[in-house]
């Protein structure tokens, strides 16, 4: 008997995904690195792996079975264009039907990369659709490439397309909403959601991130939008080490906050689990307590006042091993289960030393919260 066989949700979830997802090319990189005669070839931190041990997760505890799937498209040039500049799309095409290569920003394709990032946009678009018509209350979209790295003009940090973006430009063009939210947990700073939105009043971007990881100059507390949308970019660098007291001591004094005051009609989350305490590619301490406490507060504000309209985007988290249960968690939460699964890394974690609001992180936090309230 599967864990959730006799799981009841208060909410129907859209689950968004596709075995194509899977068979995005990142070819034999060394990490983040293209080989060469001093370095040996490897895998990229970028791989199927992840992605698809989270989908058998969720297979095998039997709650993609409670879950309302929903089928991806192919998104459009037109689409595409909403957001990207016909340079960089015409690049990308070239770059593939070559056969692949290095897109730029530690971004290596292959021949069908670009047509599978138009699979991944076109899941963000099918889940809003879904969301936005009533079919479902939130949907999950486990989607590669990952996409909020990815500038209008440029691939980077593993990214081809930016997805939460695009589908944010798609809810507002196609179901007339005015006002949306991107809050980003991912480890990495999401700067090219921040750079497509930052001269935009309608759109508030949200960006926890563990401080000058990546990019490195990027992701600071003074950028705060351009003009008129002045004050509706908030960006959180948290320092290294930072665990559970950090990330909910920022939810509560800052996201939430800003959330509220913004006021707005449904929220996307790009979605990365790497600040979890077990990922290669950061140094944080989450577990996956602290993505479905962050899921719950966002599910919560949005019930109150967005009519529960939540999409999420997967983005990064490396660990094959840990990626599961912080996703499991995270669609637990979204989808309102009677039942929770229980991680077997969630104790230790929790144990961890340092798991409670240090210094430096509350330092760091009352920075941000005064110079975005003022």
């Amino acid at each position: 008997m599967s864990f959730h066989e006799k799981t009841v949700c208060l909410r129907k979830t859209g689950w968004v995904t596709s075995e194509l997802y899977f068979w995005h090319d990142t070819r034999g990189w060394a990490g983040y690195l293209e080989p060469s005669l001093t370095i040996q070839p490897g895998e990229h931190f970028e791989n199927p792996e992840t992605k698809r041990r989270f989908y058998a997760l969720t297979a095998a505890t039997g709650l993609a079975d409670h879950l309302v799937p929903v089928k991806p498209r192919i998104a459009t040039d037109e689409e595409i264009l909403t957001v990207h500049t016909p340079e960089h799309l015409a690049r990308l095409t070239a770059l593939c039907e070559r056969g692949g290569g290095d897109a730029g920003g530690s971004t290596p394709v292959g021949s069908a990369s670009l047509d599978i990032a138009r699979l991944a946009a076109g899941g963000v678009f099918a889940a809003v659709d879904a969301v936005c018509r009533g079919e479902v209350e939130n949907a999950y979209v486990l989607c590669r490439p990952p996409g909020h790295h990815a500038e209008p003009d440029a691939a980077m940090g593993f990214c081809l397309l930016a997805n939460a973006a695009l589908g944010v430009k798609y809810a507002q063009s196609q179901y007339n909403l005015k006002k949306i939210a991107t809050v980003d947990w991912d480890v990495h700073h999401g700067n090219g959601t921040e750079t497509i939105f930052y001269d935009d009043p309608t759109v508030l971007t949200v960006s926890l991130h563990q401080d000058r990881l990546f990019p490195t100059d990027r992701g600071m507390t003074e950028a705060l939008g351009n003009g008129a949308a002045r004050g509706t970019n908030l960006n959180i660098p948290l320092p290294p080490g930072s665990g559970s007291g950090a990330y909910r001591a920022a939810f509560e004094e800052l996201v939430l906050p800003a959330l509220e005051a913004f006021a707005p009609e449904a929220i996307f989350l790009p979605c990365g689990y790497d600040a979890s305490a077990l990922d290669p590619l950061g140094v944080m301490m989450l577990s996956s307590d602290d993505f479905r406490w962050m899921t719950r507060k966002i599910v919560e504000f949005a019930d109150r006042f967005c009519n529960g309209r939540v999409i999420v985007t997967h983005e990064g988290g490396y660990s094959a091993t840990y990626v599961p249960y912080c996703g499991l968690a995270v669609l637990e939460e979204l989808s309102g289960t009677s039942g929770e699964f229980r991680d077997p890394f969630a104790p230790d974690i929790r144990a961890y030393g340092g798991q409670t609001l240090s210094n430096d992180q509350r330092a760091s936090i009352s920075r941000s919260k005064k110079i975005f309230f003022g």
